[in-house]
C-alpha cells in the first residue's frame, strides 16, 4: 500500500553522484552515523549526511538504523557509533538523567555539531474514522513510532499532561502507515522534519485528516515540558492539509562524543553547513541546516571543532553551550 521504498530510494539517488572533495579528511577512521527508523526524516536526512561526508570530505561514513534520538545518545556515549542525531528535548533529558529511558544515568559526554531542523509534532487519522482532534484520541490506540524516538518518548508524556488514557503502540514509522490503513491503530502521531516521508505517502494514497492541538492544549503541554517551542506545520505541505496547524516542536542537532578529534568535528560541521543545496535536494527540512541556526541550541555543549567553525563565520553561540 505505502510506496515508501520508492520514496526512500529516490531520496538516496539524489546524492549518489560523485562529488568533488572539499578538503582532505583529518582522520581516516570509519564513522557510523546513527539515524532512526525508515519512514522518518532522520532516515533520509542521515543518508544524505553520510553521502556528503564520504564523497565531498573524503571520510568513510556509513549509516546505522536505530530507534532514534534516545538510542543515538546512548550509543554515542557508549562509543558504539561516532555520529548521531537527537532532539534538544531528548538531549536535555540525557544530560539530567531525568527521563525513564535514562534510568537515572547522566549522558554528559555528548557534544553538538550542527543544527538540523525543527521537529513539529503532528497526528494523522483516516477520514473514515471521523477523528479530527487530539482529544478524540482518548481511549484509542495510537502509533507513536519507535519507543526510543522523539515521538515515542514525548507523546506518552503529552497524553499524561492532558489527562488522556491512550494505548501507545511503538514500531517502525513505515509500519504505522500500514497499521493505520489496516485498522490496527486509530491514529499515528509522530514528530520529524516536515514533510515526514510516511505522512507524504499516506497523504498521496489515502483520504486522511491531519491535526495537532488547540491553543489551550499547547499552553498545557509547554508548561509541563518547557523544552518544546511553538511551531507550525504550514498549509499545503500535505495536499489534504488546507490550513496552517499550530503545534509544538523540538530542534534537532547532530551529535558526537567529546572524544572526537577537533579537526574531525570541524570538518563534519563545515562540510554539511556549506553544502546546503545538496541537502535540500534530498529533503525540504534541510532548509534549516544553516550556521545561523546553531544559536537554537541552548542545552548541549558544542564540540570545540564545531565552535571553531562558528567563530570563523561570526556566529555568536549561547555562552552556556561553549566548552569549558
Amino acid at each position: 500500500m505505502i510506496g515508501l521504498r520508492r520514496a526512500l530510494l529516490a531520496a538516496a539517488l539524489v546524492v549518489v553522484a560523485p562529488l568533488v572533495p572539499l578538503v582532505a579528511h583529518a582522520d581516516t577512521q570509519p564513522l557510523t552515523l546513527g539515524t532512526a527508523s525508515a519512514g522518518g526524516t532522520y532516515y533520509v536526512y542521515g543518508g544524505v549526511v553520510a553521502a556528503l561526508l564520504t564523497d565531498k570530505a573524503g571520510m568513510q561514513v556509513m549509516t546505522q538504523q536505530t530507534q532514534g534520538p534516545n538510542q543515538n545518545v546512548i550509543m554515542i556515549d557508549d562509543g558504539k557509533i561516532g555520529l548521531g542525531m537527537t532532539s534538544l528535548g531528548v538531549a536535555m533529558q540525557a544530560l539530567k538523567g531525568s527521563a525513564p529511558w535514562t534510568h537515572g544515568r547522566k549522558y554528559e559526554s555528548i557534544r553538538a555539531l550542527f543544527p538540523m531542523y525543527d521537529t513539529p509534532m503532528q497526528c494523522v487519522a483516516l477520514k473514515k474514522s471521523g477523528i479530527t482532534s487530539f482529544r478524540q484520541l482518548d481511549g484509542k490506540t495510537v502509533g507513536t513510532g519507535p519507543k526510543a524516538g522523539t515521538a515515542g518518548t514525548y507523546f506518552p508524556m503529552i497524553f499524561d499532561a492532558l489527562g488522556m488514557k491512550v494505548t501507545a503502540r511503538n514500531g517502525q514509522s513505515g509500519e504505522a502507515g500500514n497499521q493505520l490503513n489496516d485498522g490496527l491503530i486509530d491514529a499515528f502521531c509522530f514528530g520529524a522534519g516536515a514533510p515526514v516521508p510516511i505522512f507524504t505517502q499516506l497523504d498521496a494514497e489515502l483520504p486522511v485528516n491531519f491535526f495537532t492541538w488547540t491553543p489551550e492544549e499547547i499552553v498545557t503541554i509547554r508548561a509541563k515540558m518547557p523544552e518544546f517551542s511553538e511551531s507550525t506545520v504550514p498549509k499545503g505541505l500535505y495536499k489534504q492539509q488546507t490550513a496552517d496547524q499550530k503545534t509544538v516542536g523540538l530542534y534537532n542537532f547532530a551529535i558526537a562524543s567529546k572524544n572526537m578529534p577537533e579537526a574531525t568535528a570541524y570538518l563534519i560541521t563545515k562540510t554539511i553547513l556549506e553544502n546546503n543545496p545538496t541537502m535540500l535536494r534530498a529533503h525540504a527540512a534541510a532548509k534549516d541546516s544553516v550556521a545561523a541556526n546553531a544559536t537554537r541550541n541552548t542545552i548541549l555543549t558544542f564540540h570545540p571543532g564545531a565552535v571553531r567553525y562558528y567563530r570563523e563565520k561570526g556566529i555568536k553561540l549561547d555562552p552556556t553551550t561553549l566548552p569549558k
